[in-house]
């Protein structure tokens, strides 16, 4: 959308009919209306996209093996006479004690999703088209502003969340029995004895050493920053400035570009820091259009989209600087304005096409 600027020597009848242009002009002055940008501020949250949780390990059970001496026949006596009657007893041992054995259940998680605002909502004062009962034949005298809204910015996260968190069961281990048989004395020997020693021997069992057990880890929640953009002050119009009459007019910005490239030089960077600079660090909360023309050579939709890249390229440099982005207007008009006779299709010498080959600057009305 173009801007209007006011010219005080030459819009009389605009000025009576505005509400707050400046009071007591000129003649032969030029104003343009400042602003306050907008501030914003970085911030940033940090986002759970998975919880902490348990993983448990399982050290099993140990078991150690014994050797112990048992009495197979106890000690006896033999009789002359009458010798000793003897019998059999069963003996029952645990062979191998039990034990329990464990299953994990890993922890479980399920999909979810959260929404935050990463761009708050906003609104600026806009320039819109001419009123349809204007009574000047030009249209550019009867503009009026409009405060335009634009909706706050969403952006949504997937995480996780936590369904279930790991578990253990436990399954007992039965135990193993053994026997042995042990002869006993049912009857001694009478008349005449004699001592019988008792008989040994060793057996072998397995026994728990240590039962199994478990050994938990905390794996650590993941997170996310997110960057978001905040109003820390809200700018607005402001008063309207005397600025150089030139100043408001097209001016030459000195740029040789490389050949079908929208990439800045140092040497265009310097001619930005030397010509540029100075024109807005003078006159702050103005705002500055930056145009950008091709000759009529070659496709007309490149042509278009290459001076666009190099406006925007210009105007994208000055932000480095400092300039808030507000206050800049990137417009690219490919080869919609020769500056001389050198239209489609119309022969021309290299110097003639170089004219229309520019980048150009101007101070605008908010």
């Amino acid at each position: 959308m173009k801007k209007v600027l006011l010219f005080v020597a030459v819009l009389t009848a605009s000025i009576t009919m505005a509400q707050d242009l400046p009071t007591n002009p000129e003649p032969g002055k030029c104003y343009v209306r400042c602003t306050t940008p907008d501030v914003y501020v970085n911030e940033t949250v940090s986002l759970t996209v998975k919880p902490a949780y348990k993983v448990l390990k399982t050290v099993p059970a140990t078991f150690k093996t014994i050797t112990e001496r048992v009495e197979i026949k106890a000690a006896g006596k033999k009789l002359t006479v009458v010798p000793e009657k003897w019998g059999t007893e069963t003996i029952t041992y645990v062979s191998k004690e039990g034990g329990n054995t464990l299953r994990i259940s890993p922890a479980s998680f399920r999909p979810s999703s959260e929404t935050i605002e990463i761009k708050p909502a906003y609104a600026q004062w806009e320039l819109g088209a001419s009123a349809p009962d204007c009574a000047s034949g030009n249209p550019d005298d009867c503009r009026y502003w409009c405060y335009k809204g634009y909706p706050a910015e969403f952006s949504t996260i997937s995480t996780e969340v936590l369904g279930s968190d790991a578990s253990v069961a436990k399954t007992p281990i039965g135990s193993k029995n053994a026997s042995y048989t042990k002869r006993v004395l049912l009857e001694p020997a009478k008349v005449i004895e004699e001592v019988i020693p008792a008989e040994y021997t060793e057996i072998t069992k397995t026994v728990l050493d240590n039962d199994a057990y478990t050994v938990e880890e905390t794996v650590p929640a993941v997170t996310k920053t997110i960057s978001k953009e905040v109003l820390k002050q809200k700018g607005g119009l402001t008063s309207w400035t005397e600025v150089e009459c030139s100043l408001v007019e097209y001016q030459a910005l000195p740029i040789n570009w490389n050949l079908g490239s929208a990439t800045l030089t140092a040497e265009a960077k310097r001619i930005i820091d030397t010509r540029l600079m100075p024109v807005l660090q003078q006159n702050p909360g103005v705002k500055l259009e930056i145009a950008s023309h091709t000759d009529v050579r070659g496709n007309a939709s490149s042509n278009q989209d290459l001076s666009e890249r190099r406006a925007k390229a210009v105007a994208d440099y000055l932000i480095t600087k400092g300039i808030n982005s507000s206050l800049l207007v990137a417009n690219g008009y490919g080869e919609t304005k020769v500056k001389n006779r050198c239209a489609e299709g119309v022969t021309c010498t290299e110097r003639e096409h170089a004219v229309n080959r520019r980048t150009e600057f101007r101070l605008i009305n908010n």
